[in-house]
Order: C-alpha cells, then structure tokens, then sequence
C-alpha cells in the first residue's frame, strides 16, 4: 500500500489468510481483552495457521517478555513460541543499542520487558541516575510502579542523558476499563523536564522494522483495533492492515479517520482473516458494498439499503472519507449509522 489517500477500504477476491503470508497482530482488543480471549480468535486464528499463514504478536506493552506473553497466548489455547512475540521493548532496546557505546548501562523506568531486551541488546538496565547510565529508557511499568521513579529518569535527564520510551499510548485497556498508558507517564517527565524522547513502537518506524527483521514477513497484514497505533502504524510502514471491531474504536471513529488512519480492510473480528473482502464500488453518486448504498450529503450521510451490517459501515466509509477529502470535514453520521445497530 503506498502512502496515498485512501477514499474506501479494498476488496479481496481470496481469504485473507492466503493473499498474505503473515498477520501482525496486536493482542489487546484483538486477541484478547482482559485477559480473556475475544470470541471466535482462538478458532480463527488456529484455522489461519494451519492454512500456512504465519501469526505474530505485536505489542506497545513493554511490561511482560515474549515468554510470558507467549505462555499467556497458549494457555489461551493459541499455541506461540516466545520468537512469535515483538514487543516495543525489543524496538526501544534496538534503537537504543544503536546510539550508545556496546555494553553501555540504561536506566530503566519500566518493568522486566524492558531489563530483558536491554540485556539481549547487549546493554546493562540500571536503576538510579548516580549509576551513569549512557541513556534513560521508559515503559509501561504497570500500576504499581512508584512515583519516584518518575523523579529518577528526570535526574538523569536533567544531566543531558538522552531519553527514550517504548511507546506513548495515553491509555491501555484493563479488565476494570481503561487506565492511564506509558504515554500519560511519559508526560509526566516531559512535564517536569522539558525534553523529548525518541519513542520507538506503534505507529513510528522502528516497531515496524523490529516486526519485519524478526518475523521475515514478505507480505504482512497489520490486525489491529486502534487507528492511531496499529493502522497508522501500517500506512507508515507502507503495508495493507485489516481493522478488527473487537476494540477501541467504533463505526463514527472509523468515518472520521483521517487519511492515515484508514484500514485496508474492516470486519466484525478476526473471522475476517478468513474469507475474502467485499468490493465497495462506485453507484452513481454513491458508493455500494453489498446490499448497501451510501451518498454524501452537505451535512449528512445517507445510507439505502440492507443486508449485512459490516456492508453498510464499508458503504458509509467510502461516503465519508470521499467527501472529507472534498473538503466536506462534518457529516452527520448519527442516522445512517443508528440503521446498521453498530
């Protein structure tokens, strides 16, 4: 996919599973949420595999290694080897082993993923600011992780020591509902010090060259649920991305999307990597996908038509993002979508 402007998710005349060798998918809010596996990934994703195409995991969450992510995807009944996980902690550490001296100390304000793929780079995670760490690194730590540790990387960083953070995802999702990320901790340090760090995974660069490098992909798939980490991070990286409707964002999000933020491909789940993709085609003023017909008005979207639910939003979408790069930047989606009960 090259770097243009979308104006209506594709079609695909095969399965998913078989016009792409491997699904880089992210775990939260597409394979599991909670903890839980979603509905129908288990099945969807054994049926993808044992038709050839290759799985890996893709995770901003710095927090857990691939080990514990892999033994927590396979107690899920989705067999994985700890090579099948990339996570932004393996991309900061790579990018860090990059700009420092071999064998150099990282103060690390995280948790274990992080000290793991410091250690696999070479580098020796430290502690406090008086170790004479060579670069400050930060993660997701998880909710207990103290406050003073905040206070830590703004010594160091005071200093001149260069700064660096596996992702800024503002939220990340938990069983109770949605808590602060690594990207609300990270403010609290810029805050504090004025700087700016190098961040590394979703939707930026180096997650996207540590997934290829590790996975070998020659046609990757990006699967994921949110717009501006896992499908944004697809249009960087130039490649084809299916959004699943199991996460964070809804039908008016997806409308919305700006230009890098539209997906590929749109499905209900993960049962999407296993069938081919509706064309949505030009109808006269409109654009048609299934039993679905979708125009643009002046103010709002209308939508005629029934049939399948995932149809009318694919309908709605071409509608939308045409006319938004009309110059058309608010339609009222409220009704059209009210009749597809997403």
């Amino acid at each position: 996919m090259s770097q243009s402007v979308r104006t209506r998710p594709e079609g695909s005349g095969q399965a998913l599973s078989e016009a792409y060798d491997t699904a880089l998918l992210d775990l939260d809010g597409v394979v599991y949420a909670g903890g839980n596996a979603i509905a129908y990934a288990v099945e969807s994703l054994a049926t993808a595999r044992a038709g050839g195409m290759h799985l890996a995991y893709v995770t901003n969450n710095a927090l857990r290694t691939p080990d514990t992510v892999a033994d927590h995807l396979t107690e899920l009944g989705i067999p994985t080897g700890a090579d099948d996980v990339i996570t932004s902690a393996q991309a900061v550490a790579r990018l860090i082993s990059e700009q420092v001296p071999a064998g150099a100390r990282v103060l690390v304000i995280g948790g274990e993923g992080l000290r793991v793929a410091l250690r696999e780079r070479g580098l020796e995670p430290v502690e406090s600011a008086e170790d004479g760490p060579a670069a400050v690194v930060q993660g997701y730590g998880g909710p207990e992780l103290p406050w003073g540790r905040f206070a830590e990387a703004c010594y160091a960083i005071a200093r001149g020591v260069p700064w660096y953070a596996s992702n800024t995802d503002l939220t990340i999702p938990s069983a109770r509902g949605i808590a602060p990320g690594n990207g609300a901790a990270v403010e609290v340090v810029r805050i504090a010090t004025g700087a700016e760090p190098q961040v590394a995974g979703k939707p930026l660069p180096p997650m996207h060259r540590e997934t290829i490098l590790r996975t070998g992909a020659e046609r990757p798939l990006v699967v994921g649920d949110r717009l501006d980490t896992d499908i944004e991070g697809a249009f960087n990286g130039e490649v084809d991305s299916l959004l699943v409707l199991t996460g964070v964002t809804d039908g008016a999000q997806l409308l919305a999307a700006p230009p890098q933020h539209r997906p590929t491909y749109v499905d209900a789940d993960l049962r999407g990597l296993l069938t081919g993709q509706p064309e949505v085609v030009e109808a006269g003023d409109g654009f048609r996908c299934g039993g679905w017909t979708a125009t643009a008005g002046a103010d709002r979207l209308e939508l005629d038509g029934d049939g399948e639910a995932l149809d009318g939003l694919r309908a709605l979408c071409a509608a939308a993002w045409t006319a938004a790069g009309e110059g058309v930047c608010e339609l009222d989606a409220g009704k059209a979508l009210a009749r597809l009960e997403l």
